[in-house]
C-alpha cells in the first residue's frame, strides 16, 4: 500500500482544513516546495497535492506553489482542485505532474473523464469526496444525491488510474479513516482505491493495509503534527 503525504495549498501556504471548511484552516508551512522536499527526503514515493482555492473557484489558483513543488522533487505527484477541462489537464501534465485528479467534473461531466483517460492513459484519477456515502462537489460545498459507489462504477472501463476516496466527515479530524466504506468501495470496483480523510496513526495505516483491497492512503495533518512518523510508516508498509 502506497502512503501519499498530502500538501493542501491555500493562498500559497501548506494548510489543513477541518472537514473541508476553508474558514477552519491551520497553516503548517509557508514554503510548500521545502515541505515537498522534506517528504521526499523521508522516503515518500508519491506526493498528493490539492489546490484548495482552485477547488472552490473552478480553475487553478495555486499554480505557482505547485510549479515550485514540481521543480523541487524527483518523485511523482498528483494534483486535484479546479481541474475541469482538457486544456488544464494537458497543461499540468506537460508541466511535470504525473497524474491529475478529476472530482467535480466526474459528477458534472463524466464524458470528460472518459476523454481524458483515453487521451492520457494512466495519468487520470477520479476524486470521490463523500459525506454519508453521497458525493459532494465544488470544494465540498455542493451536496449531491449521487452515491459514491455508483459514481465509481461509471468509470470501470474508462482506463482511470485510481480513485481517491475521501470521507469528508473524517477529513482533518484525526479520528481515523472510514475503513469499512473505503474497503467496500475498493471491493466494488476494479480501479485501485486510495483512502483519504482521517488517516491519523500507524494503527490506521496498518488497518487499511490489512484489508488487502485498498491500494493507498493519503495523510496530511498527522504527518505535520507528528502523530505519524513518515520514515517509520514507509518502512512499516514496505
Amino acid at each position: 500500500m502506497i502512503l501519499y503525504p498530502a500538501i493542501d495549498l491555500k493562498d500559497g501556504n501548506c494548510v489543513r482544513l477541518l472537514r473541508g471548511d476553508m474558514e477552519a484552516a491551520t497553516v503548517f508551512g509557508t514554503d510548500p516546495a521545502a515541505q515537498a522536499r522534506a517528504f521526499q527526503d523521508a522516503g515518500a514515493q508519491w506526493l498528493h497535492l490539492v489546490d484548495l482555492n482552485g477547488a472552490f473557484e473552478g480553475k487553478p489558483v495555486n499554480a505557482g506553489a505547485v510549479e515550485a513543488i514540481l521543480a523541487a522533487i524527483d518523485i511523482p505527484a498528483q494534483l486535484g482542485g479546479g481541474i475541469r477541462d482538457i486544456a488544464t489537464i494537458e497543461s499540468w501534465l506537460e508541466r511535470g505532474l504525473t497524474r491529475v485528479i478529476l472530482g467535480t467534473v466526474a459528477v458534472e461531466n463524466p464524458a470528460l473523464v472518459h476523454e481524458a483517460a483515453a487521451a492520457f492513459p494512466g495519468r487520470i484519477a477520479v476524486g470521490i469526496d463523500a459525506r454519508g456515502g453521497r458525493v459532494a462537489t465544488r470544494g465540498w460545498a455542493t451536496e449531491t444525491d449521487v452515491n459514491a459507489t455508483d459514481l465509481a462504477r461509471r468509470f470501470e472501463d474508462a482506463g482511470v488510474a485510481a480513485i481517491i476516496y475521501t470521507d469528508i466527515d473524517r477529513d482533518g479530524a484525526m479520528q481515523g479513516p472510514n475503513i469499512a466504506a473505503t474497503e467496500a468501495l475498493a471491493r466494488a470496483v476494479s480501479i485501485p482505491v486510495v483512502a483519504s480523510g482521517g488517516v491519523s496513526s500507524m494503527e490506521d495505516l496498518r488497518a487499511l493495509a490489512a484489508t488487502r483491497a485498498i491500494a493507498g492512503a493519503i495523510s496530511g495533518r498527522a504527518l505535520y503534527d507528528g502523530a505519524i512518523d513518515l520514515s517509520e510508516a514507509l518502512k512499516s508498509l514496505n
